[in-house]
């Protein structure tokens, strides 16, 4: 049952018929798709149509569309992640910066420059 409360409710546009919210409500549930659009004909059929047209119509604007890599099984990298990636990548550029500046501002460089204007 925990399981159930560390889901989150998606929208799952690239399973669903219309916008995805019957295959978002599905996947949270763990039940067939089929059932979860089966129950939402049979209640407009029976007299909610309204209710269930506004429901899924505010549930449409409301719920997120599933991440594409999180409906395959894969996690989506957490903030922190992603900040610690970019926080790599500029220390590497600015250590392949601080490199070019040591030469730059270096007897060899120069030396070599003044070879070529030779």
């Amino acid at each position: 049952m925990n399981e159930l409360f560390n889901k989150k409710l998606w929208r799952i546009p690239q399973q669903g018929m219309v916008k995805g919210v019957c295959a978002g409500i599905a996947h949270y549930l763990d039940v067939p798709v089929k059932l979860v659009r089966l129950i939402t004909v049979l209640a407009m059929l029976f007299g909610l149509f309204f209710f269930v047209v506004l429901a899924y119509i505010i549930l449409t604007f409301v719920l997120d569309p599933m991440p594409e890599g999180e409906i395959d099984g894969e996690a989506a990298p957490t903030n922190s992640e992603l900040l610690n990636a970019v926080d790599a990548e500029l220390a590497s550029g600015e250590k392949r910066l601080r490199e070019m500046e040591r030469y730059v501002t270096s007897d060899t460089f120069s030396l070599r420059s003044r070879f070529r204007q030779l």
